[in-house]
């Protein structure tokens, strides 16, 4: 239905926590696999899938789903984790917006990953500045995106992010 809306591209976000402690890693990851297999083979599209950072093997994980047809690796995605409120006795939401602290892991695995996967790498945990877009660049990732930032400070703080990026480092490609 999204593609024949028009979506140029889908974002895969699977959000699977086993609650079976018995569930093998292998079996979660393959549950990944094949969802990503049954979607690609439903759309004509480029199909991005959006990773958590909690593979007992990141770089093995990114490597299975880039053979199984992956047009993109989305590093990392934020899961709910909600809390527990004393006062009120109950189990509440929390979304907790991402600060530039958390890049340093998906900038690793991007760099990590970047010529050793053809699906390209997408950021987006921890962009706050132009200098975080800039490093994430600097690391590797074809695309950097954001949401935190500008529930912070309102759409009009993409052109900080973008004022603050020189001309010649927009243009530049890392090999």
């Amino acid at each position: 239905a999204m593609q024949d809306a028009g979506a140029a591209a889908i974002e895969l976000n699977v959000y699977y926590r086993p609650g079976d402690a018995r569930v093998s890693g292998r079996d979660v990851e393959q549950r990944h696999l094949d969802v990503l297999t049954r979607v690609k083979e439903a759309v004509g599209v480029p199909v991005a899938i959006k990773l958590s950072p909690y593979f007992s093997s990141m770089g093995e994980m990114a490597i299975r789903l880039d053979e199984a047809g992956a047009d993109a690796l989305v590093l990392f995605n934020r899961f709910l984790q909600p809390d527990i409120d004393p006062e009120l006795l109950a189990v509440v939401p929390h979304v907790g917006l991402s600060s530039p602290a958390e890049a340093r892991l998906p900038r690793t695995w991007i760099a990590l990953l970047r010529g050793r996967v053809r699906a390209s790498l997408a950021a987006t945990t921890g962009v706050e500045t132009s200098d975080d877009v800039a490093g994430y660049l600097l690391a590797g990732a074809d695309v950097v995106m954001t949401a935190s930032a500008l529930l912070r400070h309102g759409v009009g703080h993409t052109q900080a992010l973008l004022y603050g990026l020189d001309e010649d480092a927009i243009d530049f490609r890392p090999t």
